[in-house]
């Protein structure tokens, strides 16, 4: 059991021909992920990566049953190819394009609304189920099966997250990089609903950064419903001086409950039980796992 993608999914790449979209196709074939062709408008009809092109994701997914894309195209086409997936009726949209318009991203979210398609990401390393289905730019190595999730705004944070909770003799269900741009498609606390409801989920690395209410958010709904689940929480940029951007687009302290300290003050208020240093992300679960 995994949440978003498994074995079974079909992925498509939108951008497929391109250098990223060619090299981090190559990677995901190379893990397993079942990729069954890819989307470069003009080229349809060629093959590339020995997978068919399409012109367009309705021929894609009319030709192949795709039901999961993945973005790499430039930041002033990907609103548009995110839109084009939902309307051709794509389950699953995994956005890893950086620096897409803000006011793109609004569109995008409004035209979301009554869809049935979920997006992860923009600006994000995507999704993995370990030993099964890579759907990112992730390190896939890194990502040893077991039962914990993780749900994170940061790419790195991610991957040193999986090998903390690998080296403490645990492993990973599914990881959810969401992306740390100020709209983006899947937050926090409905990552952390999809891992609270799978079966073979035992418990949740939440890590969260400076900026927004995505973290409160999410541990104000793990406490509501009984910390059913045990999470374990870190926030990036404690030092951060209020007013300035750092990394993504959306880690700015815009205001008291927007500083790490304030974030982590109310997610141990929830039950969450918060580390000050990523180094300790895999201690503390071991601990956590073994009460």
């Amino acid at each position: 059991m995994s949440i978003l993608v498994n074995k079974n999914s079909k992925v498509l790449v939108q951008g497929f021909t391109g250098s990223e979209g060619t090299f981090h196709a190559g990677q995901m074939i190379e893990y397993g992920t079942n990729i069954v062709g890819g989307v470069t408008p003009g080229k349809g009809g060629s093959k590339h990566l020995d997978r068919p092109v399409f012109n367009t994701v309705h021929d894609c997914i009319k030709n192949t049953g795709a039901d999961v894309s993945i973005i790499f195209v430039p930041p002033a086409f990907a609103a548009d190819a995110i839109m084009e997936s939902a309307e051709a009726g794509i389950r699953l949209v995994v956005c890893i394009t950086e620096g897409i318009p803000t006011q793109d991203m609004v569109k995008v979210k409004n035209y979301l609304q009554g869809k049935n398609t979920r997006l992860v990401g923009p600006n994000c390393p995507g999704v993995i189920t370990a030993g099964e289905c890579k759907v990112g730019i992730m390190p896939g190595f890194v990502f040893k099966p077991g039962r914990i999730g993780i749900v994170s705004k940061s790419g790195t944070l991610t991957y040193e997250a999986a090998d903390q909770v690998a080296k403490a003799g645990l492993g990973i269900s599914t990881a959810v990089g969401i992306g740390g741009d100020p709209i983006i498609g899947t937050t926090t606390k409905e990552a952390v609903e999809h891992f609270f409801s799978d079966p073979d989920t035992d418990a949740v690395v939440m890590i969260g950064e400076i900026g927004g209410g995505m973290e409160a958010e999410a541990a104000r709904w793990v406490k509501e419903n009984k910390n059913k689940k045990p999470v374990v929480g870190f926030i990036a940029g404690q030092t951060a001086p209020p007013g300035r951007r750092m990394g993504h687009a959306g880690a700015i302290v815009g205001g008291a409950d927007d500083t790490a300290d304030a974030k982590m003050k109310i997610m141990s208020e929830c039950g969450i039980h918060v580390v000050q240093s990523p180094a300790d992300i895999g201690k503390q679960m071991a601990e956590v796992m073994n009460k």
